[in-house]
């Protein structure tokens, strides 16, 4: 979805132009497991900040804590997934990338250069660095999707997490069910979490 930002252009990866998701960017990932009985996952993301540009074939979101980890646990095992955004106002327009994505762990030589791009939206509750490296971007008309207004950002996920300590979210995702595998058995989060050290 997006409200009064604009999807990427079709053709290009979201970094072309000049390489900046839209300013108020929310977004739904889309992910399944390779077998046939698994269930599929769709998950809409748009805190703010949460999404950034690599370069012009990487994206990367960033993974917080939550009730489970389904995106993590497909990337793991296949790699595909799908972002789409969605235009509530201005010209009807959908648009897909599809990729193929890779979960950055917190003791992964790569974190503290990817989660430095997050600065603004970074906190206690960062798991994981979803990148996204973009095999196809398609734009569909949007004609049937409903006209709504953005009215503003929720922060009770922020306010939530902003509270627990580092071993607090540890514990936090511990006891969550779905958190070291998927509904599916899946192998998830790696657990426990390394402490964060930036």
């Amino acid at each position: 979805m997006y409200g009064s930002g604009r999807p990427p252009a079709a053709g290009r990866t979201a970094a072309a132009e000049p390489a900046r998701p839209p300013r108020r960017a929310a977004f739904r990932l889309r992910r399944s497991r390779l077998s046939g009985d698994g269930h599929v996952n769709l998950s809409p993301k748009g805190r703010a900040g949460t999404l950034v540009v690599i370069d012009e074939t990487t994206l990367a979101y960033l993974d917080f804590g939550g009730s489970g980890a389904e995106t993590i646990a497909h990337v793991r095992e296949n790699g595909r997934i799908t972002l789409m955004w969605c235009a509530f106002s201005g010209p009807p327009n959908i648009v897909r990338i599809h990729g193929d994505g890779e979960a950055v762990f917190r003791d992964d030589p790569r974190w503290d250069g990817l989660i430095e791009r997050f600065a603004d939206a970074d906190g206690p509750s960062a798991r994981a660095v979803i990148l996204v490296r973009t095999r196809r971007i398609a734009t569909v008309c949007g004609f049937a999707v409903p006209m709504m207004e953005y009215q503003g950002e929720r922060t009770l996920h922020a306010e939530y997490f902003g509270r627990k300590t580092d071993e607090g979210f540890n514990a936090y995702c511990e006891k969550k069910e779905f958190i070291a595998v998927s509904v599916d058995g899946l192998p998830a989060l790696p657990l426990p979490l390394p402490p964060r050290t930036v």
